[in-house]
């Protein structure tokens, strides 16, 4: 996991920001899932 994208995690878990922590766990998923095909 980028190190950016943890700094923001733990913003957000800090904040207790429900809406960020999910777009960001959003994107994290959706970045593994398109770096998974890519690599087939």
């Amino acid at each position: 996991m980028p190190y950016w994208l943890k700094k923001q995690l733990e913003k957000a878990y800090f904040e207790k920001n429900r809406y960020e922590i999910v777009m960001l766990n959003q994107c994290w998923y959706a970045y593994l899932k398109r770096n998974a095909q890519q690599a087939l």
